[in-house]
């Protein structure tokens, strides 16, 4: 039993992704239609004339517009009337060696509680404040479990490998997934995207409550769906400054070649439904996205072998991006791979990750 690390926690205020039954289009090379809507660096006026962006304040203007354009789309974000007392509550504790595992849920809305990990390294309190990081874990029958260790999933144990080097890390569970099952409708969201949104924003409030965890600077990582769930995440929220993914997005225009239909359903953008059979009518991209991070950090592995996203889309989606990160001067910051293999986050790619959160988290 280790009582500093329960008394910091209630003292403080499978295959993946979205298409496991999907097997069109695996990865095969071949003609990519546009990425939609207006270049990155142009912005139409009230007058209808398109115009160049040159400065960051234009910039600014544009990603306004791609954040209505999301919010649109998987509902908007919520504000104070959402916001409580955490109460973070400890199930189970558990010493792993190099860090203590906690199982604990915590009041992310009036009427809603999270079950997560927390994952705390040992000898945390004993110095300098450290490093948090929100883990997110990809669509599995384990859910949390995978990032923590309990999946028999070694792919997925990046809360377990950033623990090691130091992180207080944060597992929270998707919703409607595994054991985690909120009424979304009954709780007002549009979709278990924005749900999922507001969970990790305030499991990075639960981070920054406690003692020993640095603070409005965190990192965020995820394979697959824990990837793209990083990316909407980090997008709204500014205290996010380092993301990496992992098998996590291509372009929705490209994604199966326009099937929609893995992204219909109401853990993720059930909105979606109104564009089912014409993606390049969607008012938002996953281009515009990451755009948005600009100029925090952001790494992407996109395997040649993907089976769920095309690596030839997300080298488009580079392409579009990297013009938004050259406007801030910050093109070190945004990196992709493209490895051998297929749909997982391998060590050395992992390791790639770590070593990027070291340089830029």
């Amino acid at each position: 039993m280790l009582p500093w690390a329960v008394a910091a926690v209630v003292g403080g205020g499978g295959s993946g992704g979205v298409v496991e039954a999907a097997e069109a289009g695996k990865g095969a090379a071949g003609e990519l239609v546009p990425l939609s809507r207006l270049p990155l660096l142009e912005e139409q006026g009230p007058d209808g004339v398109r115009r160049a962006i040159r400065r960051r304040s234009g910039w600014e203007r544009r990603r306004r517009s791609i954040r209505e354009a999301f919010e649109s789309v998987a509902g908007p974000l919520p504000g104070m009337e959402k916001r409580c007392p955490l109460l973070p509550r400890v199930v189970s504790e558990e010493d792993c060696g190099a860090f203590v595992r906690i199982d604990l849920t915590y009041q992310s809305e009036p009427g809603g509680r999270v079950p997560a990990y927390l994952l705390v390294p040992k000898g945390a309190g004993s110095a300098r404040r450290l490093p948090g990081a929100l883990c997110l874990h990809q669509t599995h029958a384990a859910g949390r479990k995978v990032v923590a260790g309990l999946g028999r999933s070694p792919d997925d144990e990046y809360g377990v490998e950033l623990a090691k080097r130091g992180y207080v890390c944060l597992a929270p569970a998707y919703p409607l997934l595994a054991d985690y099952a909120p009424d979304l409708k009954g709780l007002g969201y549009a979709s278990g995207t924005m749900k999922a949104i507001w969970d990790n924003i305030r499991g990075l409030d639960l981070l920054e409550s406690l003692p020993y965890v640095r603070r409005g600077r965190f990192v965020a990582i995820g394979h697959s769906l824990g990837g793209h769930n990083a990316i909407y995440t980090a997008f709204l929220e500014p205290r996010l400054t380092a993301v990496a993914t992992s098998c996590a997005f291509d372009a929705y225009v490209h994604y199966m070649r326009g099937n929609l239909s893995g992204w219909i359903q109401e853990r993720y953008l059930p909105a979606f439904e109104a564009y089912r059979g014409r993606p390049g009518a969607l008012p938002f991209d996953f281009h515009e996205l990451i755009a948005g991070l600009a100029p925090r950090a952001f790494f992407a592995s996109a395997p040649v072998g993907d089976s769920n996203f095309r690596w030839e889309s997300v080298r488009a989606i580079e392409t579009a991006v990297r013009p938004v990160y050259d406007l801030w001067k910050a093109g070190d910051r945004l990196v992709f791979r493209h490895p051998d293999g297929g749909h997982r986050f391998p060590p050395e790619v992992r390791e790639e990750a770590y070593a990027f959160f070291e340089r830029h988290g």
